[in-house]
């Protein structure tokens, strides 16, 4: 539905048509949508004043924090609102129940909130406080900003020096996707459609294994979060060198959890686990928090007789990539995700998650490496920081996503999964069997 007397702020650009359709998908199942945390766990009390003043600068600095989604005719748009709504929360432990379940069941309250399309806010800031314990939650709806964006504007909030602040803006430029696209020929981009088509013939050739169990409704989003020791991180990324090499840390990542996935049960239906991984059209120095401009129609899969042999595993996970990289892959995917901008939701949102050969989900399951997170300072607003993890609500099937970040010489993986179509059982059995692959020559 469209409302009459709001104004136009922005069109969404490919990009964000592409997580606004996944958006869809997810509310098709009941769920919130898609909807992400990022959350700092803070060793002491902050600076509450001045960070809320930071926020009320951001608000006035980015007013796209405040807008609406709205449709008009088939193509959706950021919208200004009548009212603004407030981007700042605080929730306290008033009852003094258990600090560790108050913070996670607040986070959770937060992620699983149902709330229509046009109405939520994209982008709210949360302080969760008890006694001993803190914890602040970006959350934010996906068309707003991607992880990057959202890692951006933590950053914006962390950075004392108001010149340095001012850097931070809009994206100069149309979207990204247009500006790559307007590089090639009419019949340079037919070509390019062509080679995506084939590229996602030839994975769907392969049925996906889906450990989740399909047959129950999901109910909510819950998540597991894991940090580990620097030796153990250090011992990791040591490892990830030698399998994959310096830049292929990722696939390191995406090969241990596939055989973890297979440990749990080896004789699972299906022909091979396939994952989507992402490309970003960014630049790296980059100071645009806002409009998500990444991709991720690429897949990492590997058949389920590669999984017994560790090494025959990552040998065909990175001549893989390098072929995708070798035959521009990802750039064959922006005319597909330009035309797909103008079907609707339902239609993109089908095209994305089903194998054309079978009707099935392509994906095994989700995952996001947001590597190494680089604050301005360990400090957040007075208070160190602890922990970092990422959230993001998903589609069921896969009902799992698997998201890793790097923070002060520390790894921490943050399993978000559909209950009951997984249990935190299982997810805790699955974090062992990663261990164990991640750790083993």
């Amino acid at each position: 539905m469209t409302t009459a007397n709001t104004d136009i702020i922005q069109i969404l650009n490919p990009s964000d048509c592409f997580t606004l359709a996944m958006d869809e998908e997810i509310r098709q199942e009941q769920m919130p949508g898609s909807l992400c945390g990022f959350a700092l766990e803070l060793s002491d009390t902050l600076d509450i004043e001045t960070l809320e003043q930071r926020i009320t600068e951001f608000g006035e600095r980015f007013p796209l924090a405040f807008a609406s989604l709205q449709q008009r005719g088939k193509r959706y748009f950021w919208c200004t609102r009548k009212q603004k709504h407030p981007l700042f929360y605080q929730h306290s432990n008033a009852n003094k129940v258990d600090e560790a379940a108050f913070h996670k069941e607040t986070v959770l309250k937060l992620l699983n909130h149902k709330q229509d399309r046009e109405t939520i806010p994209p982008l709210e800031f949360h302080l969760i406080s008890s006694t001993t314990k803190t914890t602040f939650l970006m959350r934010w709806i996906h068309p707003f900003c991607d992880a990057r964006g959202a890692d951006l504007i933590l950053k914006y909030l962390c950075t004392e020096s108001l010149e340095a602040r001012n850097r931070f803006d809009y994206p100069k430029l149309e979207p990204l996707v247009n500006t790559q696209l307007a590089k090639y020929k009419w019949w340079q981009k037919v070509g390019l459609f062509f080679k995506a088509k084939r590229y996602i013939s030839k994975l769907d050739k392969l049925q996906s294994i889906i450990h989740a169990d399909t047959s129950l409704a999901p109910k909510q989003l819950n998540f597991n979060t894991y940090t580990l020791s620097p030796e153990q991180t250090q011992a990791i990324n040591t490892l990830a060198r030698q399998q994959v090499g310096l830049t292929g840390t990722s696939l390191y990542y995406v090969g241990c959890f596939m055989r973890a996935l297979h440990k749990m049960n080896p004789e699972q239906t299906g022909e091979a686990y396939c994952t989507p991984y992402a490309f970003n059209l960014r630049k790296n120095k980059a100071l645009s928090p806002l409009l998500s401009n990444h991709v991720a129609p690429l897949f990492a899969q590997a058949p389920k007789a590669l999984l017994d042999d560790k090494a025959a595993l990552f040998t065909h996970l990175k001549e893989q990539n390098k072929q995708a990289i070798r035959e521009k892959l990802d750039y064959a995917f922006l005319p597909v995700m330009w035309a797909a901008s103008w079907l609707s939701l339902e239609q993109h949102g089908e095209k994305l998650r089903k194998s054309m050969r079978t009707g099935t989900e392509r994906s095994s399951f989700w995952f996001s490496d947001i590597g190494h997170v680089d604050l301005s300072n360990s400090a957040f607003f007075g208070s160190d920081i602890t922990k970092i993890y990422h959230l993001c609500q998903i589609s069921s099937p896969p009902a799992l996503a698997f998201l890793s970040c790097q923070f002060n010489k520390q790894l921490t993986f943050s399993y978000n999964f559909i209950e009951p179509l997984f249990s935190q059982e299982w997810i805790e059995c699955l974090h062992k069997n990663m261990l164990e692959e991640l750790l083993t020559p």
